[in-house]
């Protein structure tokens, strides 16, 4: 197993990445996505959402998440799955074991809660979040192997998106200092989830 952050995964690392996933070598790597440089004091990354500010992007990330997920599943014989422990744990279970036993490359992206996103009632809520976070579709929980997607997210509740986003300081200090930019970018990032949403949707109905 190879663990790395977001921003090896997306970013400073996404090369070597894509190298070892292309490779068919049985290599497992697992994704600890907090969606920011949190290592180098925060930064937006190529993980970070619409509309999310951190220590040193003040200003709100502007476009959109890259899916890395839908970028690995284009191989042949890569395992992909997105998790979040919090979201479903016999999920996570699953994945992992199946990526373990996946004969070739397989690549998990678990969201993972930081101490940067601020999370109103604390990180000891970090699992309660997480939760959130699947219920609303900001967090997609799947498995593709063998061509096929299996979506494991119940249809999502979009009406408490907002709800989730207003639980984390990342997203709610930018309304602070612009509330015309933070409303514009944060109703980018859910039309983006939705989409999203339905795009696997649609994925995972063709298997």
């Amino acid at each position: 197993w190879a663990i790395g952050g977001d921003g090896w995964a997306y970013d400073i690392g996404f090369g070597g990445l894509d190298h070892v996933m292309a490779s068919g070598q049985d290599v497992n790597v697992l994704v600890l996505d907090t969606e920011v440089y949190s290592n180098t004091g925060g930064q937006k990354s190529k993980s970070t959402r619409s509309g999310a500010t951190a220590k040193f992007a003040s200003s709100g990330k502007i476009g959109t998440k890259k899916d890395i997920a839908r970028i690995f599943m284009s191989y042949d014989n890569v395992y992909v799955a997105s998790i979040s422990l919090g979201g479903n744990m016999q999920q996570t279970i699953k994945a992992l074991d199946e990526a373990e036993k996946h004969k070739g490359p397989s690549i998990v992206i678990a969201y993972a809660p930081c101490i940067t996103h601020g999370i109103k009632s604390g990180m000891k809520n970090s699992i309660k979040e997480e939760k959130l976070a699947v219920e609303t579709g900001y967090v997609l929980l799947m498995r593709y192997f063998d061509n096929k997607l299996y979506l494991d997210s119940s249809e999502p509740n979009f009406d408490k998106y907002d709800e989730f986003l207003s639980n984390e300081v990342r997203y709610k200090s930018l309304k602070i200092k612009n509330e015309k930019e933070a409303s514009e970018l944060l109703e980018i990032n859910k039309n983006n989830a939705v989409n999203r949403y339905k795009e696997y949707k649609e994925l995972s109905n063709k298997n």
